[in-house]
């Protein structure tokens, strides 16, 4: 007989996007942290920023749950294994509940709900309606019948006239709870960019935006209720994931870390830690060299233009990585990394000089150059990847390579924009770096094979070094 699996979850979603589900979940992961529950939270997509929050609100790292990119095993996987012990899991869902790129809603936020078996609260942004509210809450409801609401959050609420208006049509035409509602406020501290919520570790009062936003939650949300709501989801049916050993580091990887280069995917890491690999984190903004010892560097995404200045000024650094690229030493980079790879970045009406690791420039628009799901499939270029793999991503970029010159690219582009001409993923002696955002549960063997690329580098330097003594 199947185990089954209790864990009370819930998923957050809304009609449409930019209803305040982001900080309705940030609030509510913090204030059910205050009763005494270990939450768990998920972000459905790709995104990066949102989990930063979620997870700062939680006080547990935040995974990303992605069809595209994960398949719907990896999924659950990746949601039973992170869940595991915690009082509840909190998922929050991303653009509207039945939004996709599938016409029949596949990898929609209802179809996860579906996927998970948990229930969905409903975030409303009521700004400007009262009666039409039932009218949206019938049709949601009914949609797919299958899908389990377990209530509403009315938010950007004008007062309460306006709230006692709404919550009693709702009572008169809608069978569903309203388990809160939530006054207007102005962003509850938390700031935008252009790529959307502000970093968390970039604001550098993260904690007290979290106190704030969990305080006008708290007092506007029936904490109880939605304990109960999460609590009365089905069982699961267990899986059995093999216990892996990690195996002891073999080699010493950089990882940029600091309020430039702040997207990583925790699979990412946890992928490279299991391959062998001691992530040693360094600062392009401060460190004025790379710790001792690596064999490698991982740079992921962030905003290096809005760093410009500072990462420009740390000149020491930026030669020391061309140097350690010239001389062979393998580099993975994504999007913020690519860019300051390069020889440097044209933004507004000034440039600044980047690392040079690779020959191109960054130019900065006012748009998106790239926005949305990738798939690649591998060039064999150098060997970083054996050739026709087909890899899955995201990519999400204001800038454009241009003045590229003696370069091999990793993948031809299937889906997405990448860089001119259908190719991505630049390959410069030892270098690759890509606007495609990959994610390890997507991209089987990506870690193991970063390990081994630097393994196999550390022995031809090896080899050198005795070579040269002779």
């Amino acid at each position: 007989m199947e185990a089954a699996l209790k864990l009370p979850r819930l998923i957050i979603s809304a009609p449409h996007r930019s209803s305040g589900k982001t900080t309705l979940s940030i609030g509510l992961c913090s204030a059910l942290g205050r009763t005494g529950l270990d939450v768990r939270p998920f972000k459905k997509g790709p995104d990066f920023i949102d989990p930063m929050w979620l997870g700062a609100a939680a006080g547990h790292t935040c995974y990303n749950l992605d069809l595209f990119m994960m398949g719907e095993d990896r999924i659950r996987e990746s949601f039973y294994i992170n869940s595991r012990g915690a009082d509840m899991a909190l998922v929050e869902g991303n653009m509207g509940l039945f939004d996709s790129i599938e016409v029949d809603g596949k990898g929609s936020t209802a179809d996860m709900a579906r996927t998970l078996g948990a229930p969905v609260l409903l975030v409303i942004n009521c700004r400007n309606m009262t009666r039409s509210v039932a009218p949206l809450i019938q049709g949601f409801t009914r949609f797919e019948p299958d899908i389990k609401f377990a209530g509403v959050i009315l938010n950007k609420v004008s007062g309460p006239r306006h709230e006692e208006k709404l919550r009693r049509v709702i009572e008169r035409y809608c069978d569903v709870e309203v388990v809160g509602a939530v006054r207007r406020h102005p962003e509850m501290g938390i700031t935008m960019r252009h790529l959307g919520l502000e970093p968390a570790r970039e604001a550098l009062a993260s904690a007290g935006v979290i106190a704030q936003i969990e305080e006008t939650v708290a007092g506007s949300v029936n904490i109880e209720s939605l304990r109960a709501i999460a609590a009365a989801a089905p069982d699961l049916p267990d899986i059995s994931v093999p216990a892996g050993e990690r195996p002891p580091a073999s080699v010493r990887l950089g990882v940029a870390r600091d309020r430039a280069f702040t997207f990583y995917y925790p699979e990412n890491l946890e992928a490279l830690r299991a391959a062998g690999a001691e992530l040693v984190p360094f600062s392009p903004l401060s460190d004025p060299t790379l710790p001792a010892g690596l064999s490698g560097l991982y740079i992921g995404g962030g905003f290096p233009e809005v760093f410009m200045k500072q990462l420009e000024e740390n000149v020491s650094l930026r030669r020391e990585i061309r140097s350690a690229a010239d001389g062979g030493m393998p580099i993975y980079a994504e999007c913020g990394g690519l860019m300051y790879l390069a020889r440097k970045i044209i933004w507004k009406d000034r440039a600044g000089e980047m690392a040079g690791a690779i020959p191109c420039d960054i130019v900065m628009h006012d748009k998106p150059r790239g926005h949305g799901y990738v798939s690649l499939r591998t060039t064999g270029a150098r060997g970083w990847f054996a050739p026709g793999i087909e890899l899955k991503g995201h990519e999400f970029h204001y800038s454009e390579v241009t003045a590229l010159d003696g370069a091999d690219f990793a993948y031809d582009v299937l889906r997405g924009t990448g860089l001119a001409g259908g190719n991505d993923g630049i390959v410069y002696h030892n270098v690759l770096a890509s606007y495609a955002h990959l994610h390890a549960l997507g991209s089987p063997g990506w870690a193991e094979g970063f390990v081994k690329r630097m393994l196999e580098a550390g022995s031809r330097m090896l080899d050198k070094t005795k070579k040269s003594n002779k």
